[in-house]
C-alpha cells in the first residue's frame, strides 16, 4: 500500500514557426496542430509519507538539462525539500513533432534557432502543473505490474551494428529489438482506477520529417486511446485517468516496420551503409505499415495501446516494499572504467562522428553523408577546421575508430556545445527499479545495463527486482551503443558522444547507484559536480512576432472557403478562415483551444462541443502569407460511427495589434463555419 497521485497538464507551447525537435531538419518548423502535448506525472509515497518518488513522462523530444534545472527550481520554491534531484525523474517520450528551443548547449541551440523562451516556459510550466495536480490528489492505493510481448510494431534500424555483438550474447535473445512492454497499474484503495505507466522501446517517428503539425506521434496516440476509453464522455485532455506511454532503450528501434526503401526506385536499401544506387543515402527511407504517416502513427499507436490494455486488465502481481532513490552528477568526459583487474579505460570529451550527419532511415541528413563511415573526408574536414577548429590529437585518439566531424567537447563559443556533467539516477518502488538514462540506449546496450543492475541488486540481498529503463531523462547526450556496435560507426555509434567506453562507464555508475539503494547507503554517495547554467540571451532566429493583418474588406475569423452542406463518415470536413499567428495565442495561455467541432441539439437549442484541437480527428493548419496576413484551415476527419446530425466547426485565435512602437496586445477573436449535416454514420 502506498499514497498515489496522478496528474496531466498541457505542455504544447507555440505551434507555429518554431523548429520541431528531433530530426534536426531546419526546414521542419511548426505550422499547426494535430494533437496536444501533455506532461503526465505520477507520485508514489510511503503511507507514513517519509519517502516519495515522482515519475514524469512528457510528450517532448527529450528532457534537456536546462528544462530539468528550471523544473527543480520551481518545485523547490513550492515544496521545499519534498521534490529533489534524486526522487524526481523527468522522461521525454521522444516524439519528433514537438517544438524545440529549450536547450542551453550550443549544438541543440543551433538546430532549434536559439533558446526560445515561450517553448521552454510551456514545458516547464506543464511539467510543474502536472506534478501539482498529482500532489494535490494523493490517495491511498495499490500498484500492480505486468509484462507482455508487443508484436508488429518495431524493427532494428541498424541490424548490421547489432550483428557486431558477440554471437554468444545474441543467441540468448530471440529478436534484435526488445519486444517486452512493462506496465505499472495504479488503483485507489476503493478500486477507483488512477492510471498507468507503460515502458516500451520504439522511436516515435511514425510521423516523418516532412510533417509540420505539432503532435505526440505513436506513443501519444496510445495515451490518447487509453485515456479516451477510461475518461468516458470527456474531451481529449480532460478526465482524471492518466495513461503514460514512456520511452525506453529505443536507440536502434524504428516503428517503420516495412523497412528501408529507395524513395526514387522502390528497391530495398537494407545494407550496411543504408545507401541507394541512385541518389545515395538521402534516398533511403523506412516506411511504416500505413498508407501514409498519419495512418502508420495510428496503426503502431493502436498496437501499443491494445497490448497495454490487455496487460492492464490482467495485472495481478502487486508491487510492495520500500521506496528509495539515488542520483549523482558525473563528468562523463572523464570517467575511468575498470574493465577487469588489469585493464582500465576512459571516456572521452564529447564528439560527433561523420555518420551523425547521415541521419537514419527514419530521417536522412541534409548532405550526402553515409552511415558506417570510419574514414573522414578532406573536404568536410577542411570546412570544419576553418569554421569550428580541428579536433585535438587526444580527442581523435580517444574516439577511434570514429572519424570526428564535430569535436563538440572542445567547442565552447558562445557556450559549450555539449554537456560534460550528466545525471545518473535510479528510483526503486518496492520491487521495481526505474533506471533513468540520459539518452538513447540501443537494444543490446539496454539489455547489458538492465542485467548489470539486476545482478547488483541480487548480490546485495535484493533479489527478484524488475528493472526497467526510462529513456531520454534529465539531460540529452544522444546515443549509447555497445563497444562492438561502436566499431562500425553507423548513426547511433557516431552519436555515442563520450567515446567507445560510454556504455561501460554508465554500467559502472548505475551499478554504484543500485548498490547504494540495496545496502541503504544512498546518503554516502558523492553528489558530484553541479551542472552549469548559461546566461543565454533572447537572440533567436525565430521570426519576430509582428502585427497580424487582414485582406481588404475582411476581418479576423471570416470564412474564406466554406464547408460543404453534407458529409458522410470517413469524409473530411474542411473550412478556411482569415487567421492570425497562433503564437499570438500561445503567449496568452497554454490552455487555449484553437478549434472545436460542435453538434446541434434541437431539444435544448444548444451547440455541444464534441471534438477539440487535442483530438486525433482534427487538424489545424496555419499558412503564413505576406504583410502579416495568414490563413487557418481546419480539417475534421469524420470518424466512422459519428452520430448523424447537424455540426459546425469553430476557430479561436488572437491577433496581435500594435499600440505604439514598443507595445502590442493580443486580442481574441473567433470564426464559425456554416452548419453542415452528417448523413450516414
Amino acid at each position: 500500500n502506498y499514497l498515489l497521485g496522478v496528474g496531466r497538464a498541457d505542455c504544447t507551447g507555440p505551434v507555429a514557426e518554431i523548429p520541431l525537435m528531433g530530426y534536426a531538419n531546419p526546414d521542419q518548423v511548426g505550422g499547426g496542430l494535430l494533437m496536444r502535448l501533455y506532461s503526465r506525472a505520477f507520485i508514489v509515497a510511503d503511507l507514513d509519507d517519509s519517502r516519495r518518488v515522482v515519475f514524469v513522462s512528457a510528450d517532448i523530444g527529450m528532457v534537456s538539462q536546462r528544462l530539468r534545472l528550471e523544473v527543480l527550481k520551481k518545485l523547490k520554491s513550492k515544496y521545499g525539500e519534498l521534490y529533489r534531484q534524486d526522487n524526481v525523474i523527468l522522461s521525454g517520450t521522444h516524439t519528433h513533432s514537438g517544438p524545440g528551443g529549450y536547450f542551453q548547449y550550443t549544438l541543440f541551440w543551433i538546430t532549434s534557432k536559439g533558446l526560445i523562451r515561450p517553448s521552454l516556459n510551456a514545458i516547464v510550466n506543464g511539467i510543474v502543473k502536472s506534478i501539482d495536480i498529482a500532489h494535490q490528489n494523493m490517495k491511498r492505493g495499490r500498484l500492480f505490474i505486468n509484462k507482455g510481448i508487443v508484436e508488429n510494431s518495431q524493427i532494428n534500424r541498424s541490424p548490421f551494428s547489432y550483428l557486431e555483438n558477440p554471437a554468444s550474447e545474441r543467441s540468448r535473445y530471440s529478436s534484435n529489438t526488445d519486444k517486452e512492454m512493462v506496465m505499472l497499474k495504479m488503483v485507489e484503495g476503493n478500486g477507483q482506477e488512477l492510471g498507468l505507466i507503460s515502458w516500451f522501446a520504439v522511436h516515435p517517428v511514425s510521423m516523418n520529417n516532412t510533417n509540420h503539425l505539432v503532435n505526440s506521434d505513436n506513443m501519444g496516440y496510445a495515451s490518447y486511446l487509453f485515456e479516451q476509453e477510461k475518461n468516458k464522455g470527456m474531451l481529449p485532455g480532460e478526465g482524471s485517468f492518466v495513461a503514460a506511454f514512456a520511452s525506453s532503450n529505443l536507440g536502434d528501434v524504428s516503428p517503420n516496420t516495412k523497412g528501408p526503401f529507395c524513395v526514387n526506385t522502390g528497391d530495398s536499401c537494407d545494407n550496411p551503409q543504408s545507401t541507394c544506387p541512385v541518389g545515395g543515402a538521402t534516398m533511403c527511407m523506412a516506411m511504416g505499415p500505413g498508407s501514409d504517416m498519419f495512418d502508420s502513427t495510428r496503426i503502431i499507436g493502436r498496437n501499443i495501446f491494445l497490448k497495454a490494455k490487455e496487460l492492464y486488465e490482467r495485472a495481478s502481481q502487486e508491487v510492495t516494499g520500500p521506496l528509495s532513490s539515488a542520483h549523482q552528477w558525473v563528468n562523463m568526459s572523464d570517467v575511468s572504467v575498470e574493465l577487469n583487474a588489469t585493464h582500465t579505460v576512459k571516456t572521452c570529451k564529447p564528439a560527433l562522428g561523420y555518420s551523425f550527419a547521415a541521419g537514419t532511415i527514419d530521417g536522412v541528413g541534409a548532405f550526402n553523408f553515409t552511415q558506417g563511415s570510419v574514414e573522414g573526408d578532406p573536404f568536410w574536414d577542411e570546412i570544419r577546421d576553418q569554421l569550428l577548429g580541428e579536433p585535438s590529437n587526444e580527442t581523435k585518439a580517444c574516439h577511434k575508430p570514429k572519424p570526428i566531424l564535430f569535436s563538440t567537447g572542445e567547442m565552447t563559443r558562445p557556450h559549450p556545445w555539449h554537456p560534460d556533467i550528466v545525471d545518473v539516477q535510479i528510483a526503486a518502488i518496492g520491487s521495481l527499479a526505474i533506471i533513468a538514462v540520459p539518452g538513447e540506449f540501443t537494444t543490446m546496450s539496454g539489455r547489458r545495463l538492465r542485467e548489470a543492475v539486476k545482478r547488483e541488486f541480487d548480490s546485495h540481498g535484493t533479489p527478484r527486482m524488475d528493472v526497467v529503463i526510462a529513456g531520454l531523462c534529465n539531460v540529452y547526450t544522444h546515443y549509447i551503443t555497445t563497444y562492438e556496435e561502436y566499431q562500425v560507426q553507423r548513426y547511433e555509434a557516431a552519436s555515442t558522444i563520450y567515446g567507445p567506453h560510454t556504455l561501460s562507464a554508465y554500467i559502472q555508475l548505475y551499478r554504484g547507484l543500485a548498490r547504494a539503494i540495496a545496502t541503504n547507503t544512498v546518503q554516502d554517495l558523492p553528489r558530484g559536480p553541479e551542472p552549469p547554467v548559461f546566461n543565454i540571451g533572447n537572440l533567436t532566429l525565430v521570426p519576430a512576432l509582428t502585427a497580424d493583418r487582414v485582406p481588404t474588406n475582411k476581418t479576423f475569423g471570416d470564412v474564406l472557403q466554406e464547408v460543404r452542406q453534407q458529409y458522410r463518415a470517413r469524409e473530411v470536413a474542411e473550412v478556411t478562415f482569415v487567421g492570425a499567428n497562433p503564437r499570438s495565442s500561445a503567449e496568452n495561455a497554454t490552455e487555449h483551444n484553437f478549434l472545436t467541432v460542435e453538434r446541434y441539439a434541437s431539444t435544448s437549442d444548444r451547440w455541444h462541443v464534441v471534438q477539440n484541437d487535442a483530438s486525433w480527428d482534427t487538424r489545424f493548419y496555419w499558412t503564413k502569407g505576406l504583410f502579416g496576413r495568414s490563413n487557418v484551415t481546419i480539417e475534421w476527419h469524420i470518424p466512422p460511427g459519428t452520430e448523424r446530425g447537424v455540426y459546425r466547426i469553430r476557430y479561436f485565435g488572437h491577433y496581435r495589434k500594435k499600440l505604439s512602437s514598443n507595445r502590442a496586445v493580443s486580442i481574441p477573436f473567433e470564426g464559425t463555419s456554416s452548419a453542415f449535416e452528417i448523413t450516414t454514420p
